[in-house]
């Protein structure tokens, strides 16, 4: 048996659940600050699929191996990680976008779009052509006027990841 204050204050059992807590803490502070970031959604852009007030998660991995494809949703950032907008992905680096009476069109040709859009707005946007290493992004509430969104070409390097669910 030990003797002594040292003892008495710190016993055997109060140092293995320090080392557990810092463990845990220096996990928690790995996971939570590079490969799963918590996102807090402000605004109606994205709405049905993602609410205002919702909080998710965007995981930083989904890309570091590949890139974004036509209707992923993308965590786009725009100061460091802190400030980071979602929107879904709707043409790819060398394609030409517009809108017409609200309607899709890439390369052209009308785009049914899988996911459920909340339709009702006139976006108007005349074609434009992606630039190379660049994606177009653009919210889900196309019943809110354009003018309101923040839409448009996104660089490939700033997409931080996708949300989890």
């Amino acid at each position: 048996m030990r003797s002594g204050w040292r003892h008495f204050l710190w016993p055997e059992w109060n140092r293995r659940f320090l080392v557990r807590l810092a463990v845990v803490a220096a996990a928690a502070w790995l996971l939570f600050s590079q490969f799963l970031l918590p996102l807090r959604i402000r605004g109606a852009s994205m709405e049905p699929a993602y609410h205002d007030g919702g909080v998710n998660l965007c995981f930083r991995g989904r890309y570091w191996f590949g890139t974004p494809r036509r209707f992923d949703v993308v965590a786009v950032r725009l100061a460091g990680t802190r400030v980071m907008l979602l929107k879904r992905v709707l043409a790819l680096p060398g394609e030409t976008v517009a809108f017409q009476h609200g309607r899709l069109l890439v390369d052209g040709q009308p785009v049914t779009e899988p996911q459920p859009v909340l339709a009702g707005g006139d976006w108007e946007l005349p074609p434009r052509r992606v630039a190379p290493g660049r994606l177009f992004v653009a919210g889900d509430n196309r019943s809110m006027p354009i003018e309101q969104h923040v839409l448009g070409e996104a660089e490939l390097e700033r997409v931080a990841g996708a949300p989890v669910w």
